[in-house]
């Protein structure tokens, strides 16, 4: 399981470092994109189909508030425009590191 030792916001990025050596560096708007919770990115209906809302993101809402661990794998993301469902885990933060 991986552990996160540092956390930061630098500008317009969300910085992390883990026990484990890595260090990533994400796009505050690409998190906000790309937040897990069901209200952004959808849920299944009763036939497994997943309808994705569409996002309508004001400015604030690429504005980083504050973030939390959630237990030892995740971290929750509080924006200014008062959106913070989403839990990010450890491992999906890294593998949005790796998008291009």
């Amino acid at each position: 399981m991986r552990r996160l030792e540092h956390t930061a916001v630098i500008g317009q990025e969300l910085a992390l470092r883990f026990a484990e050596g890595e260090e990533v560096y994400l796009p505050l708007d690409l998190l906000r994109r790309a937040c897990p919770c069901a209200a952004c990115q959808g849920e299944p209906d009763a036939l497994g189909r997943v309808l994705r809302p569409v996002q309508q993101i004001g400015p604030r809402g690429f504005e980083l508030l504050r973030y939390e661990a959630v237990g030892g794998y995740a971290l929750q993301l509080f924006w200014a425009d008062g959106h913070s469902t989403g839990i990010y885990t450890f491992d999906y933060l890294l593998k949005l590191a790796l998008l291009p």
